[in-house]
């Protein structure tokens, strides 16, 4: 019995998982170290919205072997989260969600998909709220409340797109994220941020973020107000400043914010190529006292030539040159001490929820919100039927890359591959280092060489995290074999 319970032991902890992060005042927070979480993050939509079809039975994060390609080349820019923004809960998501934890990126996750009745609509926003709706995101809550590395979900992105939009929907925004929060907290064995993403439209910035962060009778815990606000940006363009993109106005107008602020979306294409020179203000003095890092927009090539990489339906994906000078602006930054910051010791409370808040003529100000439509309430309580399959991390046994990648200048990536992290290690430039042409656009610099799995250096140490087995585990298998011995 002692030898069984010690083999279910190590079986319950052979996958290395990333430590869930926490909300504490304007920061995301690691509870074991104690440090700020600082995003360094990837919107990952391969295909576009126009992709994503229910009827398709794929998505983002169901294809195992995509994902490894997709992980491996984020793993080697430095990215740490990914955002994905149309999933289907019904799919199984565990070995891409897998490969993603172990490369040491969290996952951000929009509710809300393009298809009819699965996001709330900016027109007659109050004929999109009802029961089914409500069904669909508390279906992904259920697909990926259980990964350690899921780190937010988004209620909603977008639906304020204008100062026409703001009559109605901010009520019914805030409705959703009440809704969401409730359902996590009956049904997830932990909390789960929820919060907005918006559009940075400056003439309802400020009453949009004052309206969802605002607390209703000043309660600390109240369960409508939004545990994060981002921001969709694209103000910085080119070779800016701080000054000339008003990101400085974007700091101060947030300074006092008592939830964690940072960029949903980033990366202004005018003029293309991009060069990112934005990097160091974001992740440097500037901002990172009141910005929780972004996200950039976007990993493939679409039609609105965002892409850091080509992809085709049969051929290989291809660099493009903004992939290369993502990389070498990431690689400026001294990200040891960026992910070591300490939150402030102080966090402004949320200001109680006030008409005053709002300055637009025609925003709405009444913080009355929707009751939940005929149904709902049974699914909070109760639970949704029919709940996706609970997600779990799986053991991945191959790490290499299956599919062709090509440098920008036609060269095939040798040996490309995921190199699996240890135990509550979050991925940073460096941690996996291919042999990457400079590319047309790059500033030359090609990173240091070497293996992309990392077993050329290290072999011992990287065996076990090879396989995604921590030192405890170790540990374990070694006091089986004493147990074995001693009987």
């Amino acid at each position: 019995m002692l030898m069984q319970s010690a083999l279910l032991a190590l079986g319950a902890t052979a996958v290395a998982a990333l430590q869930p992060l926490e909300v504490k005042g304007q920061d995301f927070v690691n509870p074991k170290t104690g440090n700020r979480f600082q995003i360094v993050g990837m919107a990952y939509q391969p295909g576009g919205s126009a992709e994503y079809d229910p009827k398709k039975k794929r998505d983002p994060l169901s294809d195992p072997d995509v994902c490894m390609r997709d992980a491996a080349l984020l793993q080697i820019l430095g990215v740490n989260a990914i955002r994905v923004y149309n999933l289907n809960p019904d799919l199984n998501h565990d070995e891409c969600v897998s490969i993603f934890n172990a490369a040491g990126m969290y996952m951000l996750l929009d509710v809300n998909s393009p298809m009819p009745g699965e996001a709330l609509t900016s027109f007659e926003v109050y004929k999109s709220y009802y029961a089914s709706y409500l069904n669909r995101t508390f279906a992904v809550v259920e697909a990926f409340k259980d990964y350690p590395n899921t780190l937010a979900f988004f209620s909603g992105n977008e639906v304020i797109d204008k100062e026409e939009t703001t009559e109605f929907v901010p009520s019914y925004v805030r409705a959703v994220t009440r809704d969401l929060k409730n359902y996590i907290k009956n049904w997830s064995d932990r909390k789960i941020p929820v919060g907005y993403s918006a559009a940075d439209v400056r003439e309802v910035l400020w009453d949009s973020f004052n309206y969802f962060t605002c607390s209703l009778q000043g309660d600390k815990d109240d369960m409508s107000m939004g545990d994060l606000f981002a921001l969709n940006s694209y103000s910085w363009c080119g070779d800016s400043s701080f000054t000339e993109s008003s990101f400085d106005k974007l700091v101060e107008g947030f300074e006092n914010t008592p939830v964690p602020v940072f960029f949903s979306e980033f990366g202004c294409n005018t003029p293309s190529p991009r060069i990112f020179t934005e990097i160091g203000s974001i992740y440097g003095p500037d901002m990172y006292d009141v910005f929780a890092g972004g996200i950039v927009y976007e990993y493939t090539q679409e039609p609105n030539n965002y892409g850091l990489v080509n992809m085709t339906e049969e051929g290989p994906a291809t660099l493009m040159s903004d992939f290369y000078s993502l990389r070498d602006q990431y690689a400026k930054l001294d990200f040891k001490k960026l992910q070591s910051l300490k939150p402030k010791g102080s966090t402004p409370k949320p200001v109680s929820c006030s008409p005053k808040l709002i300055t637009v003529d025609g925003f709405q100000n009444n913080f009355t919100l929707p009751v939940l439509p005929p149904g709902a309430k049974e699914m909070i309580d109760n639970g949704i039927e029919n709940k996706p399959k609970a997600g779990k991390l799986v053991e991945i046994k191959d790490w290499k890359v299956k599919y062709e990648v090509r440098n920008a200048d036609g060269t095939v990536i040798k040996d490309l591959a995921v190199k699996p992290l240890a135990d509550d290690e979050v991925n940073a430039p460096g941690s996996n280092t291919a042999n990457l042409s400079a590319g047309s656009g790059s500033s030359g610099s090609s990173g240091s060489q070497g293996s992309t799995n990392g077993g050329n250096g290290d072999d011992k140490e990287n065996s076990a995290a090879g396989h995604g087995v921590s030192g405890g585990v170790l540990a374990l298998v070694m006091g089986v074999a004493a147990l074995v011995a001693a009987f």
